[in-house]
């Protein structure tokens, strides 16, 4: 598959060439090999059969998905979670504390949100509860997140001290294995983020590196509305590192100093 048959391949899902062009090598040999599989001799046959058939373009978008994530991905912020941000959700909360991973991958952000909110624990007493709801189309990820188990590459962020004290390390040091306890308060969930979210009342909404990075505008806006209906007035949305928002949105406002944080209106 060339870039010409790849870019529509992306006009037919819109999908943003922008947001796939320097990970497309990746994604351009799993949808070959669906082509393979489906016995396809050119991309256009292709296309026919995902216009045709409903489960054809859900699992060539699942092989769309790019997960490119780890531990304590964007050190900064998770600096100023700990030290900004969920302490003041925290100050403002005597019951649990609800967060959404949306596009979770294979767990890293939760596990490395469940840690931080571990640390806390150390500064606030009467430290609430925290439930995170964690979703991801695609059903390979959830299973790997619901495990928990990483290797070295997803833990290259980690101080030896977090990895004595969270993980339990295999295999010659290879593997490390979030520890049962941090696996609590967590439901795993495969979904879409086109669908409804699951549920309501989020203090804080995790939507880094999936939403507003592949997609289109139109469908950037259509999604970003309806997730921002789960989430609470004051509540956080945080994005990722080189993520905007498709347009102005008025009932967000943006953190003064952290530029992935934006938060809802009251």
């Amino acid at each position: 598959m060339d870039d010409d048959q790849f870019r529509q391949l992306l006009d037919q899902l819109d999908f943003s060439w922008s947001g796939y062009r320097k990970v497309r090598k990746g994604v351009k040999k799993r949808i070959s090999r669906h082509m393979q599989e489906l016995n396809c001799p050119n991309v256009h046959a292709y296309l026919d059969l995902l216009n045709q058939r409903a489960e054809l373009r859900q699992e060539c978008e699942k092989r769309m998905t790019v997960s490119i994530s780890r531990f304590f991905r964007d050190r900064q912020l998770w600096q100023a979670l700990e030290n900004d941000l969920l302490p003041r959700i925290i100050e403002r909360r005597s019951q649990a504390v609800r967060v959404w991973s949306a596009g979770c991958a294979r767990g890293e952000e939760v596990y490395s949100l469940k840690i931080v909110w571990d640390r806390l624990a150390k500064k606030y007493p009467q430290l609430p509860e925290i439930d995170i709801v964690a979703t991801d189309i695609h059903s390979d990820y959830i299973d790997k997140a619901r495990a928990g188990v990483y290797a070295k590459s997803s833990m290259r962020e980690v101080s030896q001290e977090v990895r004595e004290q969270y993980f339990e390390i295999r295999k010659s040091g290879n593997r490390f294995v979030i520890k049962a306890e941090y696996k609590k308060g967590i439901e795993w969930r495969v979904q879409d983020l086109f669908s409804d979210p699951p549920g309501s009342e989020f203090e804080m909404i995790l939507l880094r590196n999936n939403l507003l990075t592949y997609y289109r505008t139109h469908l950037k806006t259509k999604g970003l509305k309806r997730i921002l209906k789960a989430l609470v007035p004051n509540g956080w949305l945080i994005v990722g590192s080189h993520e905007k928002l498709p347009s102005p949105v008025s009932d967000l406002q943006r953190h003064s100093s952290i530029p992935w944080a934006y938060r809802q209106k009251v």
